[in-house]
């Protein structure tokens, strides 16, 4: 019962940084240039993944806990790192550069999220597949602003 507890405050945390993410990708779009379409795209894609991340977490939550909702804060370790909302306010004014380098900074940040939530032996197996297959994702959208950054100069 306590695990079960636990694992679905992890979910929701994981819902909340997945939110976080979804805002920063969003504001990042707004200060982009027009001539910025290569980077579009991948923002894009990542608001995309992440809306489709907190679709099965949340499916997880539901099935695991009782009220079936999903809550939008948790107090797991005090809750686990925050960086993309705290990053929606550093954009405007910033040239290509630094909006990645922002990016980056906040993928770093989910990638930690799922690295100590992966770290909890009390998780099933199945939902570690997932948290598994969903970080791989956020590890190459990761990867790819970071080259994207490394390519522009400053």
């Amino acid at each position: 019962m306590e695990n079960t507890k636990a694992t679905v405050e992890i979910l929701n945390d994981l819902v909340q940084i997945n939110n976080d993410r979804i805002n920063g990708f969003e504001k990042a779009l707004k200060d982009l240039k027009e001539q910025d379409a290569d980077i579009r795209y991948l923002f894009t894609n990542c608001i995309g993944q992440s809306h489709e991340f907190k679709m099965e977490l949340a499916t997880e939550v539901q099935a695991l806990s009782n009220p079936k909702d999903v809550q939008n804060t948790t107090s797991f370790s005090g809750s686990l790192h925050r960086t993309w909302l705290d990053l929606k306010a550093k954009f405007t004014g910033h040239n290509t550069h630094s909006i990645l380098e922002e990016c980056e900074f906040g993928e770093d940040a989910i990638l930690k999220a799922y690295n100590t939530a992966l770290q909890e032996e009390f998780i099933p197996a199945y939902i570690r597949e997932m948290l598994t297959k969903q970080k791989a994702i956020l590890q190459k959208a990761h990867d790819e602003v970071k080259a994207m950054r490394d390519a522009i100069a400053h």
